[in-house]
């Protein structure tokens, strides 16, 4: 069997023939649109038709674009997702932190206030920690003997009370708060004006009345000061509540709660007054006092007082007494006896 070409290239023109004649039509077709523009309409008719066979053929290009494009944006969005993240949690602490100064710089300026209207002069100072005992009440102020605390001198904030200092060191101080249930202080109700003390009543975080006859007048509400009459607290300041009055029988002592207006387990500024308050000296007892043996011997000598002359008493002199009569006694004579002599009467107002 013998080999043929195929019956294309066979039958027709030769190849040169066609080139030339698409060479020339094509030719004619750009100078014919050039100049009269008459084939914008096939073009655009076309380019319709073949759109649809431009989409599928750029779906291979399009997918393998697409492919790295969404391994790459997966990538920076995952980065971007952590940088966000940890930037909100940046901005979360950085407000919490912005939360915080805000609450202390209004906590400082009520101080500030407050100490402006004392009539004593204060000290600002801030809690560093609790006080190891569990049992007790007590808090660790940054002053101490360096900056001029002593002991017993009260602890306040913008609101009333908060303790007492019990301790001090070079540079810290304990202070024992007002719920602590071995502090007692002198107050006062604000509306009656009666008079009492408060106790702490130790993790409870109140204060007790204790001893309020059944008749006195408390009721719920009542604010407590302070009455200024241990020479400590200054008079004036708010220090409690009362939340609650026990009803008791006849003759028995009740009982008041109270809570205290202070901050004392919420604040952590606080005021140091540091002056007591002066009170008056008390009068002495003159007849109570009796001099020790050291006093006695600081006396000065005494020069024994010069006795006063005494005049002897005036006697009236006695009536003058007339002298006895005498009598003549007759001598005896013998052979005559003698007569017997009369007696002799005393004589009235003789000594």
């Amino acid at each position: 069997m013998e080999y043929s070409p195929p019956p294309l290239f066979k039958q027709g023109a030769p190849a040169r023939v066609k080139v030339a004649v698409f060479a020339f039509l094509s030719v004619a077709l750009l100078i014919i649109d050039a100049r009269f523009h008459a084939l914008t309409s096939l073009r655009q008719v076309a380019g319709t038709v073949l759109y649809p066979l431009q989409m599928a053929a750029l779906i291979p290009r399009d997918a393998a674009g697409n492919m790295g494009n969404y391994f790459s944006s997966l990538s920076a969005l995952q980065k971007e997702v952590r940088d966000l993240k940890s930037e909100q949690i940046a901005n979360a602490t950085l407000m919490q932190q912005a939360q915080l100064q805000m609450a202390e710089n209004a906590q400082l300026r009520k101080l500030m206030d407050a100490k402006a209207h004392l009539p004593v002069q204060s000290m600002m100072s801030e809690i560093l920690y609790d006080a190891r005992d569990p049992s007790t009440r007590k808090i660790v102020l940054d002053r101490g003997s360096q900056s001029n605390v002593t002991l017993g001198l009260p602890v306040i904030d913008n609101f009333g009370v908060v303790g007492q200092v019990t301790r001090v060191f070079p540079f810290t101080s304990e202070v024992t708060l007002l719920t602590d249930k071995e502090q007692a202080i002198p107050v006062q109700v604000l509306r009656s004006g009666l008079r009492t003390v408060a106790y702490g009543r130790g993790q409870s975080g109140t204060l007790d009345l204790r001893f309020v006859a059944p008749n006195a007048d408390i009721v719920v509400g009542d604010v407590l000061i302070t009455s200024g009459m241990d020479g400590i607290y200054p008079a004036g300041l708010a220090v409690a509540r009362v939340a609650q009055v026990e009803n008791v029988g006849a003759g028995a002592f009740g009982r008041v709660i109270c809570q205290p207006l202070a901050g004392v387990d919420r604040n952590r500024q606080l005021l140091i007054v540091m002056t007591h308050v002066p009170l008056p000296q008390r009068p002495v007892d003159t007849d109570a006092v009796k001099p020790t043996a050291s006093a006695r011997k600081n006396l000065p000598k005494m020069a024994p007082l010069p006795l006063p002359t005494l005049k002897a008493p005036e006697v009236a002199a006695p009536a003058a007494v007339p002298p006895a009569p005498t009598k003549t006694v007759p001598l005896p004579v013998a052979g005559v006896s003698k007569p017997a002599a009369a007696p002799v009467k005393p004589i009235q107002g003789a000594q």
